[in-house]
């Protein structure tokens, strides 16, 4: 019997597994960095023992001081959730050795799966089918250019030891297959440590479908349904939902077997993924298996009412399948979104800095996976989801309606996310038609407004100006005390500033009793103000009682309101200054994180849009860009630097100052 249940990673996930760990009997253990001291995975857990710094390498990534954590409170198992040693098979093997329960498969398993190279050979010789391509031992450029030849193109390049979109190059021209190499080995090797690829013929729009098996020690195998996985960003997943709109009783049958196929044929055992590309004819092609849990995960445990984790735990003691194939029943369907730290109107850029307030949303069918809570940072250091959002349904358009509602009442306040977003990709008819592809948001959505900086609305500073005109306080909040604290003077009219973003808003507020009306130029809106307060702003619109969230601090002010979040500042009695301009030839870091490159030198000339600086952030790697042509007169960083959010590294100056230098 296994009594107590170390858990290798942080965040949402480890929350997750401590739930049913403590809900099963067991004890169970935590570990964190020095940035995670407060996080919320720590206070659950009955113990907790800190392993290292904040970056991974020093912490969630070292083996040593995890076993070590382990041992010394006495732990007799370890699950390593996903992500950072959960597909590492020296990590497997060393806990085996250490003389605790690895919750996961044989270290075997993980290492030829961990290969996408060696995978794929396994499974052409298992007879599950393949997507075409090159499979070369560490194959050179010059050996993966030559192999391209006979492809053809369009074509996939990736890290043979890769994950989530890292590693991993689209190239439809012959011109374009040198640079993406060198780009995704050199992504591959700072994501995995392993920069082997190989080549694939491109599947075009294919839809991604993944199944979900289990295997026990007895040399049993189920497969609980599949997966839609096809709306993403820089195959990275975006939404996934079960069951799949696409997938046909005969087709899930079909991939159920070869999935099964699959595990046995590397003597799995416990939880897996076995993903598949499928074409719009329905032939489908093994694509990885990924030999943990899944991000995920929750929409098959919805639609099963089977809990995952409960199911690993049971098979890392011995113990036989939960359930044989033909009891395993899909009821319903659920949908999953991952809500970032992210803003999508400027690259999908990762935000950081304090969460001042995040509530989730309330309701029948609504499940919330997080590990943070108000009051918590988004730090640099690791992945900026802050939750994943499912819902579940009787059908697919009741679960698609009560994710939307849960995404527009969400309360999250501090840093910009994907939700309104999140909220769109849910709403659009050809998602919710159940024809979307992995091409969707780079074709019928990339026009989105979501993907746009938000121009903000004046009934948005109407709003704005009612929490406004309470001073630092944001009171008084009931009705009668607004009656008691506004005089029956004639009504005034005040000038107001409002900053958000780089632009001052200059707008016109008059006030009479309860009743706004607020003017911005040719624009005017009039509303009346029936309550303020506990975060919730009641108001008459146009006869009609609605409600918006907002949170204050000071002259800060956080707006949502019909699902879209505002950041304004009060700025009417600052002294006015000047915005950068645009094309100031000041580039700074667009987010904190790590110089991994730097392309130009001093007297350089660039044009605007050129590449200076590579930067890597949340496991990715960015491009600052030049803002404008000109020369550069200084670079303030170099390679291996760690910089902060909007640090000064590169300074260009102006083509047009450079001239007139030069005539002189």
């Amino acid at each position: 019997m296994l009594k107590k249940l170390l858990i290798a990673n942080r965040g949402e996930i480890a929350v997750r597994i401590i739930k049913t760990a403590k809900s099963l009997g067991y004890r169970t253990v935590a570990v964190y960095s020095e940035a995670d001291a407060k996080a919320l995975h720590v206070e659950m857990a009955d113990e907790a023992v800190c392993i290292g710094p904040a970056q991974v390498s020093a912490s969630y990534l070292k083996a040593e001081a995890i076993i070590e954590a382990a041992v010394r409170t006495g732990a007799d198992c370890v699950h390593p959730g996903y992500g950072f040693l959960s597909e590492n098979s020296r990590f497997a093997r060393a806990c085996k050795e250490a003389g605790l329960v690895f919750v996961g498969p044989p270290e075997a398993a993980i290492e030829l799966m961990g290969s996408k190279r060696r995978s794929k050979i396994a499974m052409q010789e298992a007879g599950v089918p393949v997507v075409p391509g090159f499979e070369g031992d560490n194959a050179s450029d010059e050996e993966l250019i030559d192999a391209a030849k006979n492809i053809g193109y369009p074509l996939m390049i990736k890290a043979s030891a890769g994950g989530g979109g890292r590693g991993m190059r689209l190239v439809e021209k012959a011109e374009e297959l040198a640079d993406n190499i060198r780009r995704a080995r050199s992504e591959a090797k700072q994501a995995f440590g392993d920069g082997e690829l190989i080549l694939e013929k491109a599947v075009i729009e294919p839809r991604h479908i993944e199944i979900q098996v289990f295997a026990d020690q007895h040399g049993n195998a189920v497969y609980l349904g599949e997966r839609d996985c096809s709306v993403q960003r820089r195959h990275q997943k975006v939404v996934e939902e079960a069951p799949s709109p696409f997938v046909t009783p005969e087709l899930r049958e079909a991939m159920g077997e070869a999935a099964v196929k699959a595990a046995l044929a590397c003597g799995y055992e416990g939880a897996g993924t076995v993903e598949f590309l499928v074409n719009k004819d329905r032939n489908f092609y093994f694509l990885e298996m990924n030999t943990r849990l899944q991000v995920e995960h929750p929409v098959t445990e919805m639609i099963t009412g089977q809990d995952l984790v409960a199911w690993q735990l049971s098979v890392a003691e011995g113990l036989p399948l939960p359930l044989p194939q033909d009891q395993i029943q899909l009821n319903g369907h659920a949908i999953e979104v991952r809500l970032y730290a992210e803003d999508p109107a400027n690259g999908f850029t990762p935000q950081t800095g304090p969460l001042h307030q995040f509530r989730p949303a309330e309701g029948e069918g609504l499940r919330f996976d997080t590990g943070v809570r108000s009051g918590d940072a988004v730090t640099p250091h690791y992945d900026p989801m802050l939750a994943k959002v499912v819902a579940w349904g009787a059908n697919r358009n009741e679960a698609r309606r009560r994710l939307l509602r849960a995404l527009e009442d969400t309360t999250v306040f501090g840093v910009t996310t994907n939700r309104y977003f999140l909220s769109r990709i849910i709403a659009d008819e050809t998602f919710g038609a159940g024809e979307a592809t992995t091409a969707f948001l780079q074709q019928a959505f990339r026009e989105d407004p979501s993907l746009a900086p938000k121009e903000i609305s004046i009934r948005e500073l109407a709003l704005a100006a009612c929490v406004f005109s309470h001073g630092n306080s944001g009171r008084p909040s009931s009705q009668s005390d607004m009656n008691n604290a506004w005089s029956n003077a004639p009504a005034t009219v005040t000038p107001v500033k409002l900053e958000t973003g780089d632009k001052t808003l200059e707008l016109l507020v008059r006030r009479a009793g309860s009743h706004f009306t607020v003017t911005r130029g040719q624009d005017h809106y009039e509303l009346d103000l029936e309550s303020m307060g506990d975060g919730l702003l009641c108001i008459i619109d146009k006869g009609v009682r609605q409600q918006c969230q907002y949170h204050r601090r000071g002259d800060h002010l956080y707006l949502q309101a019909s699902g879209q979040a505002v950041a304004l500042r009060d700025v009417t009695h600052q002294p006015a200054t000047g915005a950068a301009a645009s094309g100031s030839g000041r580039i700074k870091a667009t987010m904190d994180g790590a110089i991994i490159d730097v392309l130009v030198q001093e007297g350089q000339t660039v044009k605007q849009g050129d590449t200076l600086v590579i930067l890597e952030a949340m496991k990715m790697e960015h491009p600052v860009k030049a803002d404008r042509d000109g020369m550069v007169g200084e670079v303030l960083a170099a390679k291996g630097d760690q910089v902060k959010r909007s640090q000064l590294l590169v300074d260009i100056t102006a083509a047009d100052a450079t001239s007139e230098e030069a005539g002189q």
